[in-house]
């Protein structure tokens, strides 16, 4: 259901980055909230290893050539802006789901 921007809820991302890593280019795939960013994940087969819970803004590293896929899949083409207000979001989400497991304990 769109909210009042028109935009979906619990959008999908990737961006346009191409870093060079280990011989491969990889971008960035970020979500609107931590549930759907790992749902997603799972169903395009993404190792859980290339989730970066302790980076700047959670995502996870995903190849270039595995960027068309996931955009056949649903994910949307996000611009910079987006990106950063989206990990940011990700970032608060991981930040009180943390502090919540601490004061379980």
């Amino acid at each position: 259901m769109p909210n009042e921007l028109g935009k979906k809820d619990n959008m999908v991302y990737v961006d346009n980055m191409r870093v060079s890593h280990r011989g491969k280019e990889w971008c960035h795939l970020m979500a609107d909230g931590l549930d759907e960013l790992h749902a997603f994940a799972k169903k395009m087969n993404i190792d859980p290893r290339l989730f970066h819970r302790t980076a700047s803004y959670p995502h996870y590293d995903v190849t270039v050539q595995m960027r068309e896929l996931i955009l056949q899949f649903g994910a949307v083409q996000a611009d910079r802006k987006t990106i950063i207000a989206c990990g940011k979001k990700l970032k608060a989400e991981l930040l009180a789901l943390e502090f919540q497991h601490q004061k379980v304990r």
